[in-house]
């Protein structure tokens, strides 16, 4: 009965009720749009990790984020290897060069890894089937993601970065994430020829690997206790959480993000309340009538949010379709990773239905004042 109320209620005046779906098909949308900037900040932060094979980390204790990593000296990997749990240490370099665009003589940063070719380090096909190729001198492998300043990315193309004539052998796509506008791999002797005052006893990042049925929560407790002050070690987990909230809490671009989505919810709110206020003072001597058959409070409560839920969900349908259009253009735009997944759909419908209840308790001021006697 309440539903059937309800539809009348939303049907009876299509063209105010449109525009009123409107209204919240707007607000819905500004928090997809902000959560999904929110999200893809600390998605951004990690894309490189997920990328790579590891079930424990070893960094610097001034370790800060993957692009600030400093640097710890490589006998720790074979301190580390003498734990019976680990059965494979491998080193990780990077650093930031100066990628020199001959088209138009600007030198812009690239970020530079360095890895052994016989390394398994990444899970990418593409850079393991191609890694062979970087036992040559000054070659590299650029990925396609790289930002279109740093000119046409094909392999044979000769270029200079850090005063040193390189040549891409190769090209594969992952994504640049936060590290660069430009992203590149090569093999660790060509890494040290281009970066001559970072010697390979000095590595960025330890990725251990564990014997089968190792735990690694254990495994890291027992090599805390034998690495020196200068290295520390996280697990897949702990290193996810420390980079998240390092991009989340401690970047202005996540806290941005963030309160973008705060507001967006308040917007939401507002709007919707405003919505439903304006709906019940125009049809106020319906539910006065209501009143006056004998209908309490309550059950003309019950219609007005099953009226703002029946609003609000079909206002969330464009409002999926329109976001995912509209991630699909920022990923392609800037290279943020923003994408619709289920979860978040899920999230932002609860969101928007919890805004529908709070908003209906809010416009219930107005319903309380249709009162039988004075409109009759």
């Amino acid at each position: 009965m309440k539903s059937l109320v309800a539809w009348r209620i939303l049907v009876h005046e299509k063209g105010r009720s449109g525009l009123a779906i409107g209204g919240i098909f707007l607000a819905i949308l500004l928090i997809f749009l902000q959560l999904g900037f929110y999200m893809s900040v600390p998605q951004g932060g990690l894309l490189i990790y997920d990328a790579m094979r590891f079930d424990l980390m070893l960094t610097s204790s001034g370790y800060v984020f993957e692009a600030q990593s400093s640097k710890f000296p490589r006998q720790r990997l074979y301190q580390a290897l003498a734990v019976p749990e680990v059965e494979r240490a491998i080193p990780f370099y990077h650093n930031n060069g100066r990628w020199l665009n001959d088209k138009d003589g600007l030198a812009r940063d690239v970020f530079v890894m360095g890895i052994n070719p016989d390394d398994p380090v990444f899970k990418i096909p593409e850079v393991m089937r191609q890694a062979e190729l970087l036992r040559q001198p000054d070659t590299i492998l650029v990925d396609v993601n790289s930002r279109p300043e740093f000119g046409t990315l094909r392999v044979g193309r000769r270029l200079e970065i850090e005063q040193r004539n390189v040549e891409i052998v190769g090209l594969y796509n992952l994504g640049t994430g936060f590290v660069g506008l430009g992203v590149i791999v090569t093999s660790d002797l060509n890494f040290t020829r281009m970066f001559p005052d970072q010697a390979l006893i000095d590595i960025n990042l330890g990725l251990l690997t564990l014997k089968p049925g190792a735990d690694p929560v254990q495994t890291a407790a027992h090599l805390r206790r034998i690495m020196p002050a200068d290295t520390q070690v996280f697990t897949r987990d702990e290193l996810y959480n420390f980079e998240t909230a390092h991009w989340i809490t401690s970047t202005s671009t996540g806290l941005i993000f963030g309160f973008g989505v705060i507001v967006a919810v308040i917007v939401g709110l507002v709007i919707l309340n405003q919505t439903l206020s304006t709906q019940i003072s125009r049809q106020l001597a319906q539910y006065a009538t209501l009143k006056a058959m004998g209908y309490t409070d309550l059950h003309l409560s019950g219609i007005v949010v099953i009226l703002a839920t029946i609003m609000t969900t079909i206002s969330y349908v464009p409002a999926v379709l329109l976001s995912t259009g509209i991630y699909w253009i920022v990923r392609h735009a800037t290279l943020l990773p923003t994408e619709m997944t289920a979860p978040r759909m899920l999230a932002v419908l609860a969101i928007a239905w919890g805004i529908s209840a709070l908003s209906a308790l809010f416009a219930l001021r107005v319903l309380r004042r249709a009162d039988p006697v004075e409109l009759f």
